[in-house]
């Protein structure tokens, strides 16, 4: 009972925070500079997959990652996607891919301003750093990319392979879609742990991160199942935007998760606060 008591307070203390740190306006934000980024990013990421080799590569990690997302709100992202990576790339060592990958940071940006308001911390760095911080982080989101599409390459030659020694592995092919996921959920913890880590201003120990994370990982899969059945029951996007249906589901569906981001750094934030605050009376009696 006790728990449950702190627990409805620190999620109170969180909630109460995000609202007053202008958390919608900061989500709106975050989900509005990351889709712009994104497609810097892909091009990038394109560019970069076709200078060592096979330009379909990047498009084949995708592949993988949307798959893990509801149709229903993968699809229209999907289809713009695709469009950008269907066009050949082998600039990534010119003016456009350098150009590509500075605004490909402007998202990295925009979640540090967010953690920092969640996090309660004032920038001291200086903005070359933080900007060779972003640009290392697009380095590192386009290395994860490629590695996970160089798995796709490989992983059915090295399946098909496993079943000529051992046959019995058939029943396990089931199991590549819990496999998928676990791939993409761990791309997304390491993510979201390097990122609360190091794009905030301040030290926070790496042990009190995870009750957001964890937070900000189911937030998301339930806000993603909640928001496909809202399009598929309820969505009139279709018939009231028309060709631009996809591009406002993509923002709503990128709020969405900018949000839980948001309210699991300002649940950190909370948990901290209350430890705090416990450590003052202790020291008091």
């Amino acid at each position: 009972m006790r728990r449950l008591v702190i627990f409805k307070r620190i999620v109170k203390d969180a909630l109460g925070h995000f609202n007053d740190d202008d958390g919608w306006v900061m989500a709106s934000h975050v989900a509005m500079t990351v889709l712009l980024a994104a497609f810097p990013f892909l091009i990038f990421a394109t560019g970069l997959a076709g200078f060592i080799g096979d330009s379909k590569i990047a498009s084949s990690a995708v592949d993988f990652i949307f798959d893990t997302v509801p149709d229903v709100i993968a699809k229209p992202i999907a289809d713009e996607v695709h469009s950008v990576l269907s066009v050949p790339r082998r600039d990534v060592l010119t003016f456009g891919g350098l150009t590509a990958l500075i605004f490909a940071s402007n998202g990295v940006e925009a979640l540090r301003v967010a953690l920092n308001r969640a996090y309660r911390q004032k920038e001291r760095r200086s903005f070359i750093y933080r900007r060779i911080q972003s640009l290392f982080f697009v380095l590192l989101a386009t290395a994860a990319l490629l590695s996970i599409a160089l798995l796709l390459v490989l992983a059915p030659l090295a399946w098909s392979i496993l079943l000529k020694f051992f046959p019995t592995a058939e029943s396990l092919s089931g199991q590549i879609v819990a496999l998928r996921y676990t791939v993409v959920s761990g791309v997304l913890i390491v993510g979201l742990y390097t990122s609360h880590l190091w794009l905030p201003a301040g030290e926070r120990p790496f042990k009190i991160l995870w009750p957001g994370i964890l937070l900000t990982i189911i937030g998301s899969f339930v806000g993603s199942m909640l928001f496909a059945t809202y399009l598929e029951q309820f969505s009139t996007y279709a018939s009231t935007y028309a060709g631009l249906a996809g591009g406002v589901i993509a923002l709503l569906f990128l709020y969405l998760l900018a949000a839980i981001f948001i309210v699991g750094a300002e649940f950190n934030a909370a948990i901290s606060r209350y430890k705090e605050a416990r450590s003052h009376v202790t020291t008091k009696d």
